[in-house]
């Protein structure tokens, strides 16, 4: 039974973009069948994801923040600038209405995607680093998300930072910490390895339960506004997360990092935590219901880019 559920696991972690694009399909037309996906439902499901983060990190990857401070610095700093700034740009030249704009702005606002770590290895870039980059990111987003999104989106809507940063703690900081703990005091266990061998697909299963809320919350207007909404929002997700690959290399570039960290920093800084900004719209947002729009299509499409992204890389190196 435990290697059946691995295998399912391992699969669902492959396929996760087309799994979750699926999900979001199948909700479409039959939008009841995540209607039980709201409010703190969402929330806890998200801490499920955090969580699961948690437990596949040990020691020694936090260590790299001290061995390597240099290429954390950088790819830090490129997370918190280059999408945040891209975000805002787009909002503009697209002309996007103030729900949109507001969730564009929220998920560059949002670094750390939770399935950047598989995608750097499997286009064998830098996994230490982006591992690295992913735990600054988690630490940072309450102080670094309320802070931008302030800057950024102030004047659309009046920004709850304190309430929006207690609850990035809630939802992120906690989780993970309780994740690597229990890693910390259970690793040595045998039967340990088969848990954390689960928790990719868990991840994908809680990923594709809120992009199933999401379209479920949005379906009447989808349905009133037709396609010309959907394409008109997935245009700026596609150049927003298409330019944060191309600009993230291009600041590994810049840092003259090697070819396996410019892959990794490419796809760190291009797939954001949509599952994060889902929430936090839901959440803060509740009176712009389609701010949750562009979260939830950057949930799929990231998914979905990053492993294309990663099979470009992976059969350059071949050539």
């Amino acid at each position: 039974m435990p290697q059946i559920l691995i295998s399912i696991s391992r699969k669902l972690a492959t396929h996760a973009s087309l799994f979750v694009t699926a999900v979001a399909i199948l909700t479409f037309f039959i939008p009841s069948l995540f209607e039980w996906v709201r409010g703190n439902t969402q929330t806890v499901i998200l801490g499920i994801i955090m969580l699961t983060m948690g437990l596949t990190l040990s020691a020694d990857d936090f260590r790299i923040l001290v061995r390597r401070p240099l290429d954390i610095l950088v790819g830090a700093c490129a997370q918190f600038f280059i999408m945040p700034c891209v975000a805002w740009l787009l909002v503009r030249f697209f002309h996007l209405e103030p729900a949109l704009a507001l969730g564009i702005i929220l998920v560059g606002c949002c670094p750390g995607g939770v399935s950047s770590n598989i995608m750097s290895y499997l286009c064998q870039g830098d996994v230490a680093f982006s591992v690295g980059m992913t735990c600054v990111s988690t630490l940072l987003a309450p102080i670094m998300t309320p802070l931008l999104m302030q800057l950024l989106a102030g004047e659309i809507i009046e920004i709850d930072a304190v309430g929006m940063f207690l609850n990035i703690l809630i939802v992120t900081i906690m989780p993970v910490s309780i994740g690597c703990f229990l890693n910390y005091t259970f690793s040595h266990r045998e039967s340990f390895p088969t848990i954390q061998s689960l928790m990719p697909g868990l991840s994908v299963l809680c990923l594709a339960c809120i992009v199933g809320g999401v379209i479920s919350t949005v379906h009447d207007s989808l349905v009133a506004r037709g396609l010309m909404l959907f394409c008109w929002t997935f245009a700026v997700v596609f150049c927003h997360n298409s330019l944060g690959y191309l600009f993230g290399y291009l600041a590994g570039s810049l840092a003259k990092f090697n070819t396996a960290k410019k892959r990794t920093i490419s796809i760190e800084v291009g797939m954001q935590n949509a599952g994060l900004a889902t929430v936090l719209a839901g959440t803060f947002f509740s009176a712009q219901p389609l701010s949750v729009l562009p979260c939830a299509i950057s949930c799929a499409w990231h998914s979905i880019s990053g492993t294309i992204l990663a099979s470009l890389f992976h059969r350059s190196s071949k050539q």
